[in-house]
Formats: structure tokens, C-alpha cells, sequence
């Protein structure tokens, strides 16, 4: 998911308006660097769990690099078609505020294009609540490369309410995690006169407008498409991928300092050694 929510019509959950767009945003958007992945899970395999997975775009790297991967997705629609991208991972419709996971259960939690639709004081406490130990927390945005002059003129007809990563400050001020660290990755997204409007028709608020409204703006980017890109060769849109991590305090030290007993968590998920303890919540 990647809009933010004041494009969404009053009454309507942000977060669950990318379902009828489901298809023309996994058509569409782009996916994520091998480097930026690799970055945000931190190294070795590890267990990660991943929120707003949307469509899969990051599960599919993270998968690829070798973790255990456990998704939720609040959008139906959205999870569907996860499922079918990366069929081997465990997925289930849950949100960021109620975690279907123990206690000290993963080492990474990972946002994609979705930190800004979470209420952030709820999600944060759940989030430190299921990582473990020295595990960490890390977001993660695709954003346009505007200093381009086309592709701010791109912007102005698309939008850019997935350019923004202002949202990430509440991670760096959450006294539930420490220091947050920044990376950013170049990349480039391939499109084609079908796929451009795939990036318009994948915003929720696309799913809003009466079919005029669909129409003219539509035209409007492909008439952009005609001006700046190659025909049946397409267009590059150039991306920079934001990314922003910090490890969680460690409740067992605090426990300690304040004279009580750390207490201890079975996990839910695993990376399979534990036979039958494989996210039991996601089944």
C-alpha cells in the first residue's frame, strides 16, 4: 500500500480501500532493489515478519534471500493475490495494531509503502511487543526521483502521497526503540503505455472517482506518456528507495534494572525448527 490518507473519502479505512486496485497495483508498482531488501532484514537469515505486505512486491526479495517470511495484509483483495505470488509464505488479513504473534517471536518486523497508514502509538507497542531481543523494526518507501524535471511533471499528474516518508519520525521518537539509521537505493522502474496507467489506476483514490473523473485522468497521463516516453520501447521512471531502521530497546534489560524477573515467551512463528510451533495464528 503507498497512499496516504487524506486522498481516501471520509468513513472509508485507507488501509482497506486497496482492494478493488489490487490487480492494477501489483501490475503496476514497482518492487523494491536486492540491496535495499538485504539491508532492512539486516544480514543472515532471520524470521521476519512483515506488515502491509500488500501484493508481495517485498515479500517475493525477502523470500529470495533466504528468510522466513510470515505477512499480514489488511485488505483482502490485496492478500489474495500475495498469495498467489509468493504461495509459500504464511500470510492472514490482521493489522498492525493487533499482531497475530507471541511475544519475543520474530527478529524483523518490515513495512512497505505502509508505516503511514498505522496509528503509530498502538502499532509501535505491538511491534516492539512480538521482536525479539536485538531484533529490529525497519520501513521502507519507493519514491520518485523528482530532482528530473519530467518526472516531477509525472508527480503533479500522479501525486505524491507515496513519496512522502515524514511518517518514519515516529519511529525515530519512539522510546520503544533506539538509535534509527537511514539507507537510500537508486533504481529504475521499466513501464509501457499500459503499465503507466496502471500507476494511476493503483491509487485508492482512483477507486473513488465517478467514470468521467476515470476517464480524463487517464488521458491526461497517457498524453504525458505520448510527450516523454519510447512507444513500444517504454519509459524508465527513475526511483530512490528510503529506508529506515532501528533495533528495539531490550526489555529484559529493563525488567532487570527496576529488580524484576525478565519473563519468557514461547514463539509463535519459527523458521521451521521447531516442528509444529510454525505461526500457529497464521494458519
Amino acid at each position: 500500500m503507498s497512499d496516504e490518507s487524506p486522498e481516501s473519502p471520509a468513513g472509508v479505512d485507507p488501509a482497506r480501500s486497496f482492494g478493488a486496485v489490487a490487480e492494477a497495483y501489483d501490475r503496476g508498482r514497482p518492487s523494491y532493489p536486492v540491496e535495499a531488501a538485504a539491508w532492512l532484514a539486516g544480514g543472515e537469515a532471520k524470521v521476519v515478519l512483515e506488515l502491509g505486505a500488500g501484493t508481495g512486491k517485498l515479500t517475493r526479495q525477502l523470500v529470495d534471500q533466504g528468510h522466513a517470511v510470515f505477512a499480514t495484509e489488511p485488505d483482502e483483495a490485496m492478500l489474495a493475490m500475495l498469495h498467489e505470488r509468493v504461495p509459500e509464505v504464511s500470510a492472514k488479513v490482521a493489522t498492525a495494531e493487533e499482531i497475530p504473534a507471541n511475544d519475543r517471536s520474530v527478529d524483523v518486523v518490515v513495512v512497505a509503502q505502509a508505516f503511514h497508514w498505522f496509528d503509530h502509538e498502538a502499532a509501535l507497542v505491538e511491534i516492539a511487543r512480538v521482536l525479539k531481543p536485538g531484533g529490529h523494526l525497519a520501513l521502507v518507501w519507493n519514491s520518485r526521483d523528482e530532482r528530473i524535471p519530467w518526472v516531477r511533471r509525472m508527480g503533479d499528474i500522479l501525486g505524491r502521497q507515496d513519496s512522502n516518508t515524514s511518517s518514519a519520525q515516529h519511529l525515530a521518537e519512539s522510546e520503544l526503540f533506539g538509535a534509527m539509521e537511514e539507507a537510500s537505493f537508486k533504481h529504475w522502474q521499466e513501464v509501457n503505455r499500459e503499465t503507466v496507467l496502471d500507476l494511476a489506476r493503483s491509487r485508492s483514490s482512483f477507486a473513488t472517482m465517478d467514470d468521467a473523473a476515470r476517464e480524463r485522468h487517464l488521458a491526461e497521463l497517457l498524453a504525458f506518456y505520448e510527450d516523454y516516453g519510447r512507444g513500444m520501447d517504454g519509459m524508465q521512471v527513475p526511483y530512490v528507495t528510503r529506508c529506515y531502521r532501528a533495533a528495539v530497546v531490550d526489555r529484559d534489560e529493563q525488567a532487570t534494572s527496576g529488580g524484576g524477573e525478565p519473563s519468557q515467551e514461547g514463539p509463535v512463528v519459527s523458521d521451521g525448527t521447531d516442528t509444529d510451533m510454525l505461526l500457529i495464528d497464521f494458519r
